[in-house]
């Protein structure tokens, strides 16, 4: 009888390739076409650099990456539209990025490659009333409904990407009005924290994180799951699900959401681009004026239905 054939053990930059494509889903909320989408991306790279006897991610060079987009675009026998190699450049700049954020290399090698200009999509924000009945999805004092409201309240109070708030200490909040939040290649900034979410925290810390520590192992981390432990951030995707579904938004929500959320209804009411910038953490201007559009085509709205020259 024949023995089975053992399973073909997975790469060090395939299995962090898998991180990464877990870490879309969870920190920003991609439909699963799209992750499928990246997945098919990844697997054309990643065969690309296994031909070249490429297994870790430190071992990927610069020289490398300028390789893979060459070949992209000078595959004439199955040529790829520009938004295609775009997708696919970006995503390898996306896996780069991550592995740098998660010292799997020292050096970013992709950051350089150039990557076709598409069309600029604007960031996907919920307006001030869905975002208030999200807020207010898990209503009561018991102990989860307490730590939901605290955590929603602080991500739309800061604009905290979901790895940041995760990462939370409860020594990270100071003086109960402002957070440090650790954000991208270790930056630290530090973030206001509003009345609402100020109350709803002070709440969660006196009345129920108490409750929840008690059930694990002594942790310093804010927000704590139903066992005590430092709560993932696959639990606050899926309580923000629940949010949305409770809410009856009839759209899916995710933690970016409420980032995007954040930044345009700031500039909405007058904040100026560049505190914008410093309080998401953006380390160019450029990548936060993005949200400047969208206000601007809200004015546009407005000024459209209510001139009555407009038309």
């Amino acid at each position: 009888m024949t023995e089975p054939t053992p399973p073909v053990a997975k790469s060090a930059i395939a299995v962090a390739a898998e991180r990464y494509l877990r870490h879309l889903a969870i920190e920003r909320g991609l439909s699963a076409n799209t992750l499928a989408a990246y997945r098919r991306d990844l697997d054309t790279y990643l065969g690309f650099l296994s031909a070249r006897g490429l297994v870790t991610p430190a071992a990927v060079g610069a020289d490398d990456v300028t390789a893979f987009a060459h070949s992209l675009r000078a595959d004439t026998e199955r040529p790829l539209a520009a938004s295609s190699v775009a997708r696919m450049l970006s995503t390898v700049r996306g896996l780069h990025t991550f592995f740098v954020d998660e010292s799997l290399a020292v050096e970013d090698v992709a950051h350089t490659v150039a990557i076709p200009k598409q069309p600029m999509r604007l960031p996907k924000a919920i307006t001030i009333e869905q975002m208030t009945a999200v807020l207010g999805a898990f209503p009561g004092d018991e102990i989860i409904s307490l730590r939901n409201t605290a955590l929603l309240e602080l991500l739309y109070a800061t604009g905290a990407r979901v790895s940041e708030v995760t990462a939370l200490n409860v020594d990270d909040m100071i003086d109960g009005d402002i957070v440090r939040l650790l954000g991208k290649g270790n930056k630290q900034r530090i973030v206001p924290v509003g009345s609402f979410a100020q109350a709803a925290i002070e709440k969660y810390l006196v009345r129920a994180r108490p409750v929840l520590s008690a059930k694990g192992a002594s942790t310093p981390a804010l927000f704590l799951g139903a066992r005590g432990a430092r709560l993932s951030r696959q639990n606050v995707w899926l309580i923000i699900q629940s949010a949305a579904e409770r809410a009856e938004l009839g759209i899916d929500i995710s933690p970016h959401t409420f980032r995007h959320s954040f930044a345009t209804h700031l500039l909405s009411g007058g904040a100026d681009v560049r505190v914008v910038q410093e309080l998401l953490g953006h380390s160019s201007v450029a990548t936060t004026q993005i949200y400047t559009m969208v206000t601007a085509d809200t004015l546009r709205d407005m000024y459209t239905t209510a001139h009555p020259r407009a038309r």
